[in-house]
């Protein structure tokens, strides 16, 4: 049996003249970092060597550590700004080569509407003490001069009852006592509301409609210091910018006045309408009509009788024609001449009466005025003159074109003032005071 030398041992790897650097372990700010898995230390099957202490190298599996935030040294003290330089503007004298910038154009601002309470010509309505002056009402020196005009043609009314109650015998003077008494009517308030349905085309204001009106209108009589239960409020169904004062107690105004205009320039319009009322021109005008509708309504059958026979007549050759001129000429000098020349104020009474009711406007303008409201009675003429303006610019189309002008009697016998004339008589309530 043969002896076997022993196996020598392994050698071990000498000593490194560095010791082994220890494993690099993550810093405390990246502790939730975590290995995928561990670092595996191969062993030779074969060999019996130790494994091999890790060097300062970083196992090859495993995600990188985070990397420690860096900490500053030293506190560095905070930067503050400097003063701002202010803005360049442009100078007058343009630089050569450079096109300075076209700012955009505004854009224009809304109107308010009507009823906004940013309209310039809107007004407080809410309810406050009202002062109630002692005269109520007044008879100015337009509506006697409209009743003293209104005089040929109620004598000639008196003329044409008396002639009509002839037919009656005895009982002929209660026809002209009635006639008489029947101008009381005028402040009947059923005679009105059937006058403003029938004559005037007005209407009751709607519970929508009351609700828009009379806030308008208790601030006007609230100015006025008038009480404005007396009157009572109409609507016309109308497109057009108007309104209306009629017998003792009427104020109407249109639906276009009543939607479209705010509620200061609304205002305006009804203290317009006031004034007719307060300066007694709205029950000398309808007293007068009254009394003066018999006189009228003879000289329109007149007037058609002398048309019919005048036609007649030419048929008769000339001798017919001269004839019935003699005969009408005879007649007109009779009456001339037992009338004391009434029957010729007559026919300038028209002209005269214009003249009146054009003065009537303008104190209405005046009292509206008065009472705060010039400028949005300004604003309403103003809208008023376009309207018109729109009127003769569509006749003028009508006409192919060629104005139509308007003659001087028309203007004669126009029942209110022009533009311009009230305007001029608004300016000393327009100019701010001192």
């Amino acid at each position: 049996m043969t002896h076997q030398p022993p196996p020598s041992p392994p050698e071990y790897p000498e000593t490194p003249a560095q010791p082994p650097q220890p494993p690099q372990y993550p810093s405390p700010a990246s502790h939730t970092a975590q290995y995928s898995a561990a670092p595996q230390h191969p062993i030779a099957p074969e060999s019996p060597q130790p494994p091999a202490c890790p060097t300062g190298t970083r196992p090859p599996a495993g995600p990188a550590p985070a990397e420690p935030p860096a900490y500053p040294t030293a506190a560095q003290p905070p930067t503050y700004p400097t003063a701002a330089q202010p803005p360049a503007y442009p100078t007058d004298t343009p630089q050569p080569g450079v096109t300075p910038p076209v700012p955009p154009p505004a854009a224009p601002r809304p109107s308010p509407a009507p009823g906004d309470p940013a309209h310039p010509h809107h007004i407080a309505t809410d309810r406050g003490r009202v002062h109630i002056s002692a005269q109520q009402r007044r008879t100015d020196a337009t509506a006697v001069g409209n009743l003293l005009l209104y005089l040929p043609h109620f004598l000639c009314s008196l003329l044409v009852v008396g002639l009509l109650s002839l037919l009656f015998g005895d009982l002929g003077f209660l026809l002209v006592l009635a006639w008489l008494a029947s101008g009381a009517l005028v402040f009947h308030r059923p005679t009105e509301s059937a006058l403003a349905r029938h004559l005037l085309r007005l209407r009751y204001p709607t519970p929508q409609e009351r609700a828009r009106l009379e806030p308008v209108w208790r601030e006007v009589t609230a100015r006025a210091g008038v009480e404005g239960r007396t009157y009572e409020l109409w609507v016309e169904d109308s497109d057009h910018l108007n309104a209306v004062a009629a017998a003792g107690h009427i104020v109407g105004v249109t639906r276009f006045a009543m939607n479209e205009l705010p509620n200061g320039e609304l205002a305006a319009v009804m203290a317009h309408e006031l004034g007719h009322h307060v300066g007694g021109h709205a029950w000398s005008s309808l007293l007068g009509y009254w009394y003066a509708l018999p006189g009228r309504t003879a000289w329109r059958v007149l007037r058609t009788v002398t048309g019919v026979m005048f036609r007649i007549s030419r048929a008769f050759s000339c001798f017919g024609v001269v004839f019935f001129g003699l005969f009408v000429g005879g007649l007109a000098l009779a009456t001339i001449s037992s009338l004391y020349g009434l029957p010729l104020l007559i026919l300038a009474m028209p002209y005269a009466l214009a003249a009146v009711g054009r003065r009537a406007e303008l104190r209405a303008d005046q009292h509206a005025a008065a009472l705060g409201f010039a400028p949005m009675l300004a604003a309403v003429l103003e809208k008023l003159h376009q309207q018109e303006e729109q009127q003769a610019a569509a006749v003028t189309a009508a006409h192919g074109g060629v104005p139509v002008a308007e003659s001087p009697v028309s203007r004669l016998l126009a029942s209110h003032p022009d533009y311009y004339t009230r305007l001029h008589h608004l300016q000393p309530y327009l100019q701010p005071r001192g």
